[in-house]
C-alpha cells in the first residue's frame, strides 16, 4: 500500500491548521486589538491609562501641557500656567475635558491616524507614541485676559472673555475668572489628595465654580450688547439707520411698570433715528421693537447666530447653549410663555435671555465678517512624533446671519458707540462695539459687557468681555477688552 498520499494529505491539513492559527492570532492582535483594549469589560483599561506619556499641547511656541513620570512607568500631566489656559486645554486625570478630551486618542497614541502610520508597532504590541497638538490661542493675550478679568471682576464673582479670528473662526482667547489649575489634581492623578481636591472643586465655592469656565461653558444675561442682534433683526425687517423710532418712556403693557433708559438725554426720551437709538442704547425703542417683532421671531432669528445650539468647538468639546426662550419651565414643572412684558425685557438682553461670551463674540463676528460666522475652533494641527501632520484645521462656515449690507451698517453703528455714544471712554483703543449692563436680581451685581471687533476700521477679530460687578459695561468691561485687543494686535 502506497503511504505517500495519506501522509501528504495529513501534512497539507496540518499546514492549513497552522496558517489558520497564524491568521487568527494576527487578526486578534492586529485588527481586533483596539476593540479588545477599549472594551469596558477589560480590567486593564483603567490600569493602563497612566502607563504611557501623552502628547504635548502647545500654543504660540510655548508648551502648555506635557507629561511627567511620577512613578516607575506611570505618568501624570503638567500644566503651565494651568489656571490661565485650562478653559481651553481642559485636564486629564483618567477622565478628561476640553481639548484633552476632544483629542484624547491622538494625545495617547490610540487614534487610528497614529496607529495606521505605526502599524508594525501595533502588530508587535508596542504602544504608539501620542501626537502633539498646536492651538490657535495667543498665549500672551490669554494671560492678559486672565489678569484683566481678575482685576475687573467683583470679589467672589465671575468674568469671561473670548476673541476669535473672524475670517477663520480660530479662537485667540478664551479666558475665565475664576479658573481651575489642573496641577492641583492631575500631576499625580492616583493620589488620594488629588481625588479629594477634584471633589472639592466640583462642589465650588458659592457662585464661583472654577471647573465651569465662564468663557465657553457658562451663560449670563447679555444686557444691551444683545441690541446688536436686535438691530440686525430690525434691518432684516426693512429698517435702516434713519428709520425714526420712539425713544420716549415705555410703560410695559401687562404690568404698567416703566422700562427705564439708562439715561434721559440725547436720543433717548423722545424720537430719534434707529442708529442714534442704538449708539445711545435706548431701552425703550428696543423694548418696543421686540414686542413688534414677537419673541418667536427673535428666537428664530437668533438661531442664525448660534442661539439655541450647543456650538461644537472640537469633537465632544461643546460650548454651553445660549437661549432666547419663547417659554420657560419652572422648578415645579410649570410652563410659562414669554409674555409682552417679558418680550420687551428680552429685547434689551434681560428676562430669560442668556448667552456665553463665545456666543456674543459670534454675534460680533457676523457683523465684522460681512454677515458670515465661521465655526469656532481651537486646535490648529496635530503632529506625530516624526513631525508628520495627522490632523489640520479646516475652517468652515457656521452660517450666514445677515446680509453684507446690513453688516456694513452695523459696523458703522458700533464704531459710533465709541466715537459718539455710550463708550466714549474707549476712544483711542482701536475697538468698536456695544456696551451692555444687565441687572441680575437683588443682591447680585450687574453682568457688564462690551462686545465688538478690532481693528476699528478693518475688522480682523471679534470679541466679547463680561465681568460681574457694580457699574456699567463701558467702564466694567470695555477697558478689559481694550487691553486684550492691544495684546492680540501686537
Amino acid at each position: 500500500m502506497n503511504m505517500d498520499k495519506p501522509i501528504r494529505r495529513v501534512a497539507i491539513f496540518a499546514l492549513l491548521l497552522i496558517f489558520g492559527l497564524m491568521a487568527q492570532v494576527n487578526y486578534v492582535q492586529g485588527s481586533q486589538a483596539e476593540d479588545l483594549r477599549t472594551n469596558a469589560s477589560n480590567p486593564r483599561l483603567y490600569s493602563d491609562i497612566f502607563k504611557e506619556p501623552r502628547g504635548q499641547i502647545s500654543a504660540g511656541g510655548e508648551v502648555l501641557v506635557s507629561s511627567k513620570e511620577i512613578d516607575e512607568e506611570e505618568y501624570g500631566r503638567v500644566y503651565k500656567d494651568g489656571a490661565v489656559f485650562s478653559p481651553v486645554t481642559g485636564y486629564f486625570q483618567g477622565g478628561a475635558t476640553q481639548v484633552e478630551r476632544a483629542y484624547s486618542g491622538l494625545l495617547s497614541g490610540d487614534d487610528t491616524r497614529i496607529k495606521n502610520q505605526r502599524w508594525f508597532d501595533t502588530f508587535i504590541g508596542k504602544s504608539a507614541e501620542g501626537a502633539d497638538l498646536e492651538l490657535s490661542i495667543d498665549p500672551k493675550a490669554q494671560r492678559t485676559a486672565y489678569e484683566q478679568l481678575k482685576q475687573a471682576t467683583a470679589p467672589g464673582r465671575r468674568g469671561g472673555a473670548v476673541v476669535m479670528d473672524v475670517e477663520t473662526g480660530a479662537l485667540k482667547v478664551a479666558a475665565s475668572w475664576p479658573s481651575v489649575d489642573p496641577n492641583e489634581f492631575a500631576n499625580d492623578p492616583r493620589a488620594d489628595k488629588s481625588s479629594k481636591r477634584l471633589e472639592q472643586l466640583n462642589k465650588g465655592d458659592g457662585v464661583q465654580k472654577p471647573l465651569i469656565d465662564n468663557a465657553l461653558s457658562q451663560t449670563f444675561p447679555p444686557g444691551s450688547s444683545f441690541k446688536i442682534l436686535m438691530a440686525a433683526l430690525g434691518l432684516q425687517e426693512g429698517m435702516d439707520a434713519s428709520t425714526p423710532v420712539d425713544t420716549s418712556d415705555l410703560v410695559l403693557p401687562e404690568s404698567n411698570i416703566p422700562l427705564p433708559d439708562s439715561h434721559e438725554h440725547g436720543a433717548c426720551g423722545g424720537r430719534a433715528p434707529l442708529r442714534a437709538a442704538f449708539i445711545e442704547s435706548c431701552n425703550s425703542s428696543f423694548g418696543r421693537m421686540a414686542m413688534e417683532l414677537t419673541i418667536q421671531k427673535m428666537h428664530d432669528g437668533g438661531e442664525k447666530f448660534g442661539f439655541g445650539d450647543r456650538v461644537e468647538i472640537e469633537p465632544n468639546f461643546f460650548a454651553a447653549q445660549s437661549a432666547i426662550p419663547v417659554e420657560v419651565t419652572t422648578a415645579d414643572g410649570q410652563t410659562i410663555k414669554t409674555g409682552q412684558d417679558a418680550t420687551a425685557r428680552s429685547g434689551i438682553g434681560q428676562e430669560n435671555v442668556r448667552s456665553t461670551p463665545l456666543q456674543m463674540a459670534m454675534v460680533a463676528a457676523a457683523v465684522a465678517n460681512d454677515g458670515t460666522i465661521m465655526k469656532p475652533y481651537v486646535v490648529e494641527k496635530a503632529l506625530a512624533q516624526d513631525q508628520s501632520e495627522v490632523y489640520g484645521a479646516d475652517p468652515q462656515e457656521y452660517g450666514k446671519a445677515m446680509s453684507e449690507g446690513d453688516a456694513k451698517a452695523l459696523q458703522d453703528w458700533m464704531r459710533g458707540v465709541v466715537t459718539e455714544g455710550t463708550a466714549g471712554n474707549l476712544r483711542g483703543m482701536n475697538i468698536a462695539g456695544k456696551t451692555g449692563t444687565a441687572e441680575q436680581g437683588e443682591g447680585i451685581p450687574n453682568a457688564r459687557w462690551f462686545v465688538g471687533f478690532s481693528p476699528m476700521d478693518d475688522p480682523k477679530y471679534a470679541f466679547a468681555v463680561m465681568t460681574e460687578g457694580a457699574g456699567a459695561g463701558a467702564t466694567g468691561a470695555g477697558p478689559v477688552a481694550g487691553a486684550i485687543m492691544r495684546q492680540v494686535l501686537k
